[in-house]
């Protein structure tokens, strides 16, 4: 007797994303405490959204806020500082929603890349980075002040016409037929 399990897809939600304001706060803070096991506090979003170069972007849906990153305007890069999404709004599309925003940000003149760092142990984020055309390119060795956890540096690069990516293959598949 088999058995066909069937695997649950979440429909994708259409969010709008648009400029951080105030009032967006406590679901931001909510969200945060829910995908975090050290979150930043309302302090550590305050201090860094009144810097110049940083900006808060939320994704809103129905009315609510479901997911938001903060960002920093370097001279030719951008650095992501926080990013998430309500946990059960996930894998409906929010994040990469978010993401192509941010990418849409980036050009071959000025800002090339987007920077992030992601704990060792966040399997989810990195899978869901690399499928949204970010590459690790170091590890940063105990990058963490709460533990002695290692991160990924993760980078998405604007690739002009000329330039060509080196795509990883399985050569074992390969030979295997």
């Amino acid at each position: 007797m088999s058995e066909t399990i069937k695997k649950k897809t979440k429909q994708t939600i259409c969010a709008d994303v648009r400029w951080m304001i105030r009032r967006d706060m406590p679901e931001t803070l909510a969200i945060e405490a829910a995908s975090f096991e050290f979150p930043w506090l309302e302090d550590d979003f305050i201090r860094c959204l009144r810097q110049r170069n940083c900006i808060g972007m939320t994704a809103e849906h129905d009315e609510h806020v479901v997911g938001f990153m903060i960002y920093e305007l370097n001279k030719n890069r951008i650095q992501l500082l926080n990013f998430a999404v309500l946990p059960e709004m996930r894998r409906q599309g929010i994040g990469t929603q978010i993401i192509r925003k941010l990418i849409g940000k980036i050009s071959r003149q000025n800002r090339t890349r987007i920077l992030l760092e992601l704990r060792e142990t966040n399997l989810a984020a990195q899978l869901f980075f690399r499928k949204n055309g970010f590459w690790a390119i170091s590890v940063l060795r105990d990058y963490y002040e709460e533990t002695p956890e290692d991160a990924y540096l993760m980078q998405y690069r604007c690739v002009t016409p000329q330039e060509t990516r080196f795509v990883p293959t399985n050569r074992i598949s390969k030979l295997m037929g």
